[in-house]
């Protein structure tokens, strides 16, 4: 045994350890990869989603852009986060921010240079934050150059980079369009007498993903960015790019269902595939969609190692949930606890309750009054930390950031919202309702400019704001809540910490306790003989729980409440993480 050393180490007269050693002794890194299966950087970190347009502006415009981003990083690291995912930042006219892309190797000019870009990520990295970039490839902008081509002549190369319907076989099988002010997705263009397809907006021409040359544009792309060294991927409304190019007619009422009827066509797999051979398997990236499907099975076959196509799940029933006129915590608990129990042994999930298409967290799930917002902010992200996956957190919330309150349309600046009101008007629609539904769900409630300060413009611009003001910034930002130990800021720093700290809330079991509950959300997390139990209240009054468990030896290790509090009982929107 020439090539193995054997060595015993005294630690004291009663404690011998032995190893046994190729080469070196085994690191403890090494051992607990070992006691937990299938670890993965991308699986513990903390993904913080970053936007752009309205994080930092620093340049007077009053558009948020990467130089100011750069002047926030160490804000951003003193968060505990491991990455950030960056909205779309590439050369666009703009009609949907940046989601309609003109040119993919290239800055918006509202954000900056390329330069800028690189001293972003160089900047990011010193600081060991990682870099995922939002890659919109379901459509492009009409103002792109492919589409400029391709519209140009029925017989230019480019043709096939888009979906055309030439108007001499009639009017196309109707599509339904989220966007459009008529939500027709078929847009006629007299250049060629043909008609483009258009899921979202008349702007952003949906990509042909059959065709071989248009992957083959798209797969260099993406080399280019990850050449740059970014760490990786979240692909835009992926789910939606695969067409039957036939066009069947679907069921009347099929918008009602439009996942069931536009996700996961015909040879999306092939293409993810294809997309991980040519880019992913390259590169040290993680990778993510958005949407997952319509089933458990879908989403699977987008996450399951073995099929080499993507890492993670972002799947939207959760985030869903919460709708004008409120929503129901057993429902609730049901779509996670079901989602849990799906990946509990194969494949990944992203765990979120917010992002730039929704409104904002603690006035969607929590409670935005005076009274309980820092406690139901703390709350919703003590369940966010405390759950099995990889926790997906919205900037902003981190502060408790709320809707916006916007009364006028005049207000708006979301695409969508203004065409839906044309819209509603042209058919006689109940506006007070419209205006009403908006003010809750806009997606513009989650895009007001981050709250830094209580000076002019909440310090988020020295000039006049891309979109106004949430006029609570000057209770509500970031420079108050670093001078209070209580705040939402330093609860959301703690609970960071804490999960890093302990590998039962990233790999855990899961097990829902008290389930027909309809105030409390109770389940326990736990990994190689240690067990948290988790107790949140989503209501505003004391209410009972029963978990059936004898807490009398628990610890309780953390908080959004002083002192213990009564056993058996949660107060408003409180939050108890006990050791068992």
């Amino acid at each position: 045994m020439t090539h193995f050393i054997k060595l015993t180490i005294q630690f004291s007269a009663q404690i011998f350890v032995t190893c046994l050693l190729f080469f070196s002794c085994q690191s403890p890194d090494k051992k607990e990869a070992e006691a937990i299966p299938d670890k993965q950087w991308w699986k513990e970190a903390v993904v913080y989603q970053l936007y752009p347009r309205s994080f930092k502006d620093s340049d007077g415009d009053g558009i948020g852009d990467l130089k100011g981003i750069i002047s926030k990083l160490d804000y951003v690291k003193s968060l505990g986060v491991d990455v950030i995912w960056l909205n779309p930042i590439y050369s666009s006219p703009n009609d949907d921010n940046g989601y309609d892309i003109s040119d993919y190797r290239n800055i918006m000019k509202d954000f900056g240079t390329m330069q800028d870009f690189d001293d972003l990520l160089r900047e990011m990295h010193k600081r060991k934050l990682k870099l995922v970039m939002d890659m919109v490839l379901n459509h492009s902008s009409d103002e792109h150059e492919w589409f400029k081509q391709s519209r140009s002549s029925r017989t230019s190369p480019y043709r096939n980079y888009y979906h055309w319907w030439n108007a001499e076989k009639g009017k196309p099988t109707p599509r339904y369009s989220m966007f459009d002010i008529n939500h027709d997705a078929w847009k006629y263009d007299s250049l060629t007498n043909a008609y483009y397809l258009h899921y979202f907006s008349r702007k952003q021409p949906d990509l042909n993903w059959e065709n071989p040359a248009l992957r083959k544009e798209v797969y260099d792309m993406m080399k280019f960015w990850a050449a740059k060294g970014i760490d990786g991927f979240r692909l835009d409304a992926f789910q939606f790019s695969a067409k039957d190019t036939t066009f069947p007619v679907f069921p009347v009422g099929y918008e009602k269902q439009l996942t069931k009827y536009y996700a996961m066509g015909p040879h999306l797999h092939d293409y993810l595939k294809e997309m991980n051979a040519e880019v992913f398997s390259k590169y040290p990236v993680m990778t993510v969609a958005e949407g997952a499907g319509n089933s458990f099975e879908d989403a699977h076959n987008l996450v399951d190692a073995e099929r080499k196509e993507l890492n993670m799940a972002y799947a939207f029933e959760g985030v869903d949930i919460a709708k004008y006129g409120g929503y129901s915590l057993l429902h609730f608990k049901e779509v996670f606890s079901r989602w849990d129990s799906a990946f509990a042994e194969k494949g990944w999930l992203s765990v979120f309750l917010s992002n730039h298409d929704q409104a904002r967290m603690v006035s969607r799930f929590g409670n935005d009054s005076p009274e309980f917002r820092e406690l139901s902010s703390k709350m919703l992200t003590t369940f966010i930390m405390t759950m099995r996956g990889t926790p997906y957190y919205y900037n902003g919330d981190e502060l408790g950031m709320t809707n916006a309150g916007f009364t006028k349309i005049e207000d708006y600046r979301d695409m969508p919202a203004l065409n839906e009101y044309k819209y509603q008007k042209s058919i006689g629609g109940d506006i007070q309702k419209f205006m009403q539904r908006t003010q809750f769900e806009s997606r513009d409630n989650g895009r007001t400019p981050f709250q830094w300060d209580s000076t002019k413009n909440a310090g988020f611009s020295t000039g006049k704001p891309w979109l106004k003001v949430n006029p609570n910034y000057k209770t509500i930002n970031q420079a108050a809540q670093e001078k209070d130990p209580n705040s939402t800021l330093n609860y959301f720093r703690k609970i960071v910490k804490f999960r890093k700290e302990n590998p039962v809330l990233v790999y855990g079991k899961y097990t829902l306790l008290d389930k027909n509950n309809p105030d409390v959300y109770a389940y326990t997390r736990e990994l190689n003989g240690v067990k948290f139990l988790v107790l949140l209240n989503f209501t505003g009054k004391v209410v009972n729980v029963n978990t059936g468990l004898d807490l009398a030896k628990a610890e309780l290790i953390l908080s959004n409440y002083e002192g213990s509090g009564e056993a058996g009982k949660l107060r408003g929107y409180e939050a108890r993480v006990f050791r068992l």
